[in-house]
């Protein structure tokens, strides 16, 4: 690979799937291979993610501008970056992490650095003569990932509050990518009969696409999609996931969370979940608590042995909050959002880790999302073996179903992944 010296940089405003302004970043090289970048951002966002930087400009989306993050990339950015060889990853995501010079990257701003990061490695990729999941295993894909399906969202409709956040159905024992994309899409459509049969209500459609919450109920739901399965005749194949976004629910100065319309605390919660657990399969539990309740992580890894306890908002993809939950106890995987540590190579540092030593590692895009996201090529290209795909409905949603079945179209003899090791109930 000649000549795959970075030769411009050029960066603009675009807007996310919720209309929300997102960076976007090209990166061309002197042989003409070239990359392209963005950084879409999450609803519910940990506090210790890197910083979106923000015009706060009330007169532009309401301040969500990013002009200013835009800047940084074609004013400060580039001129560093401009030489560097785009197949060194590290050296030019160290060299912007240093450009910035903060914790968390708010002075650049991580949107900014994230998306040039994504954009060197497109171009890398792009030298290469290989689409970037492929350029990131090394050689062909052997398997794919089994997608989930966001089916029922949590959060605040009408009169009803619905603690948990996302309801995820797995298609867990799909024998192909097409079977497993099939079960979600059908039981998706199947649930809208199925809530209004069981509830009375209408059905109506929440902020993530899937079914706003029919109830504050976490095991009433979780029954509503079970009974959605097994109108389909499919629920032998389907296992269940929460992501709890717990921090959305939590006041600090109680110490307690908001549960089926009371207030709770931690210990209550853990014996909650795991009394779900006991009476549904379920993959795992996301971001069960608080995302500095170290000590109460802990305790629900130790005393919920049917499922998994895995980090989202509480680990953000940080190889140090990683490491300290592994040496804690304190889960059993995470979440694998780049864009929440703000460049690939720390993203792959956490990956590596967590591989190592045997920890989950599930992949998710963001609820402003873009197509062509480039977690799918990490997903794929790091032989992950569940990625969150959202509800079975927007555009950039449904992109990532179609990306899984056309790289297993491609490689002859690709199948699902391996799902053994993880499957606890």
């Amino acid at each position: 690979m000649s000549n795959t010296k970075i030769k411009n940089i050029a960066a603009r405003q675009l807007i996310d799937c919720n209309c929300r302004p997102m960076v976007e970043v090209d990166v061309i090289c002197e042989n003409g291979a070239a990359g392209s970048g963005s950084a879409p951002t999450g609803s519910s966002v940990g506090m210790h993610e890197a910083f979106v930087l923000r015009d706060n400009d009330p007169s532009e989306f309401g301040g969500l501008g990013v002009r200013k993050a835009v800047r940084n990339v074609e004013g400060i950015l580039r001129p560093a970056l401009i030489g560097l060889d785009v197949t060194n990853q590290r050296l030019i995501d160290e060299t912007m992490i240093a450009l910035d010079g903060t914790p968390n990257k708010s002075n650049l701003g991580g949107n900014a650095i994230y998306s040039t990061s994504v954009a060197c490695l497109r171009a890398a990729a792009d030298a290469s003569g290989m689409p970037a999941y492929r350029y990131l295993a090394g050689g062909d894909i052997k398997t794919v990932p089994f997608p989930s399906f966001n089916v029922i969202n949590g959060g605040r409709y009408g009169d009803v509050t619905l603690a948990f956040n996302e309801f995820i159905l797995i298609p867990y024992k799909a024998e192909t990518i097409d079977e497993a994309v099939h079960i979600g899409i059908q039981v998706y459509q199947t649930l809208r009969e199925t809530i209004r049969e069981t509830l009375g209500k209408k059905p109506v459609i929440g902020r993530s696409y899937g079914w706003a919450a029919p109830s504050d109920d976490p095991e009433v739901v979780l029954s509503l999609i079970e009974k959605a399965a097994q109108k389909c005749g499919c629920a032998d194949k389907v296992a269940f996931a929460v992501d709890c976004a717990s921090s959305e629910m939590y006041d600090k100065g109680s110490g307690t969370y908001l549960l089926k319309g009371k207030r709770v605390d931690a210990d209550e919660i853990i014996a909650y979940a795991k009394t779900l657990t006991n009476r549904f399969p379920m993959l795992y539990i996301e971001d069960l608590l608080d995302e500095d309740d170290w000590s109460g992580y802990a305790r629900a890894v130790s005393q919920i042995d049917r499922s998994l306890i895995i980090g989202d908002d509480f680990t953000v993809t940080n190889l140090n909050r990683i490491k300290r939950a592994y040496t804690e106890k304190a889960i059993d995987g995470f979440i694998l959002k780049p864009n929440q540590i703000g460049s690939i190579t720390e993203a792959l540092d956490a990956y590596s880790f967590a591989k190592s030593r045997g920890l989950a590692v599930i992949t998710s895009g963001r609820a402003g999302g873009v197509i062509a996201d480039i977690v799918m090529d990490l997903a794929v290209g790091l032989n992950l073996r569940v990625i969150k795909n959202g509800a079975p409905r927007s555009g950039e949603r449904i992109d990532k179903l179609n990306f899984l079945m056309r790289v297993a179209s491609l490689y002859p003899g690709c199948r699902l992944a391996d799902l053994s090791g993880i499957v606890k109930f």
